[in-house]
C-alpha cells in the first residue's frame, strides 16, 4: 500500500516532464480553440512544460477524437471535447471511438448558452418574424454551423422540431469559418456559442436574435431568450471538457485536474469566459464522467426526435 502511494506521489510530482500535445479538433480562432488557448497558457506557466495547441478539424470532431483514442495513455496528448462527442454517438452510423469508454473524464472546462445570430439585412429582427419567415417561404432559409454533430448543428434541428420549420443545414469545418460566411451574408443564420459570436455582436457585424438558456446572460442581458422570443420551453447549453486516452493512469488524471482547478480559478480566466458568456467550471473526474454519460444519452433522444442521421 505503501509503495502505491510513493509511485502515486513520484508521478504527481514529475509529470509533466516534456510538451504536452492538446488536440483540438476545430480550426484555430473558434470557441473549443480559444478556451484551450487561455487555460492552457496557464497551466504552462504554472507547470513549467508546454501544452501545445494541436488544431485537428474535420469530421463534426470525430478526426481530432479518434487521434487522442488511440494515443498513448501516458498523459501526452489530450483531447479538448465538446457537446458535439455527446451528439456524435447518436448521429454518426460508423464512428470509431466510445466518448465514454475509450477516454478517461478529466474536468469541465466551461459551459454556456449560445446565441442565434443573423448577418445584419437578414429581414427577421426576432424569433416570431424568423418562424413566420421560414413558415411562409418554406425550404428556403439556412442556417451554418461549425461542423456536422456539433451543439451548433443540433441546435438548429431542435429549433426545427420545436417550432415545425426547416430551416436547411450548412456545416463548415468550424465556428470561425462559418461566421465569417454569416458577416458576409452567404448563410444568413448560425447558432454560435456566445464565446465566439458576441464580438462580432457588438461591432455590428452580426445581430442576435435570442439566447438558447432559459434565462437571459449576463453577458447580453439585452438579448432575449428563444425561450421567451417565441419558442417556450426551448434550452440548449454548449461545454468544452478535458479527456485523456482510456487507461492513463490515475496519478497523472489526479495531478492534471488540480493543475486544471487552479487554472479555472484564476481572476483572469474566469472573467475571459464571463466577458463572453461562458462560466469556467471545474469538476472532479468522477463528476465530469457522470455528466458526460448524462449529455450522451440526453443527445440521443434529441437526436432520435430529429431524424438527423450521418455517414
Amino acid at each position: 500500500m505503501l509503495a502505491a502511494f510513493a509511485t502515486i506521489a513520484s508521478a504527481q510530482a514529475t509529470y509533466p516532464t516534456k510538451a504536452v500535445r492538446v488536440i483540438v479538433p476545430y480550426p484555430p480562432g473558434g470557441p473549443t480553440d480559444i478556451v484551450a488557448r487561455v487555460v492552457f497558457q496557464q497551466v504552462s506557466e504554472s507547470t513549467g512544460q508546454q501544452f501545445i495547441i494541436d488544431n485537428r478539424p474535420g469530421a463534426g470532431g470525430n478526426i481530432g477524437a479518434e487521434a487522442v483514442a488511440k494515443a498513448a495513455p501516458d498523459g501526452y496528448t489530450l483531447l479538448v471535447a465538446t457537446t458535439a462527442h455527446a451528439i456524435n454517438m447518436s448521429l454518426f452510423k460508423n464512428i470509431n471511438y466510445d466518448v465514454v469508454k475509450d477516454f478517461a473524464p478529466i474536468t469541465l472546462l466551461t459551459q454556456g448558452p449560445l446565441v442565434l445570430v443573423a448577418t445584419p439585412s437578414f429581414p427577421a429582427n426576432n424569433v416570431r418574424e424568423l418562424i413566420a419567415l421560414a413558415k411562409a417561404k418554406p425550404d428556403t432559409l439556412n442556417f451554418a454551423s461549425s461542423g456536422n454533430g456539433q451543439s451548433t448543428h443540433l441546435s438548429g434541428e431542435l429549433f426545427n422540431t420545436m417550432a415545425g420549420i426547416k430551416l436547411s443545414h450548412i456545416p463548415y469545418k468550424g465556428s470561425a469559418p462559418a461566421l465569417t460566411d454569416v458577416i458576409a451574408g452567404q448563410v444568413p443564420l448560425m447558432f454560435d456559442t456566445m464565446l465566439s459570436a458576441m464580438p462580432f455582436v457588438k461591432s455590428g457585424k452580426l445581430k442576435a436574435l435570442g439566447v438558447t438558456s432559459p434565462g437571459r446572460s449576463p453577458a447580453a442581458p439585452e438579448v432575449p431568450t428563444i425561450a421567451e422570443s417565441g419558442l417556450p420551453g426551448y434550452a440548449v447549453f454548449a461545454w468544452n471538457g478535458l479527456l485523456a486516452p482510456a487507461g492513463t493512469p490515475r496519478a497523472v488524471i489526479a495531478q492534471l485536474s488540480e493543475e486544471l482547478k487552479k487554472a479555472m480559478a484564476l481572476p483572469q480566466v474566469k472573467d475571459k469566459f464571463s466577458a463572453q458568456g461562458f462560466a469556467a467550471s471545474w469538476d472532479s473526474p468522477e463528476q465530469f464522467g457522470s455528466f458526460l454519460k448524462g449529455e450522451v444519452d440526453k443527445w440521443t433522444k434529441t437526436v432520435k426526435a430529429s431524424g438527423a442521421t450521418l455517414e
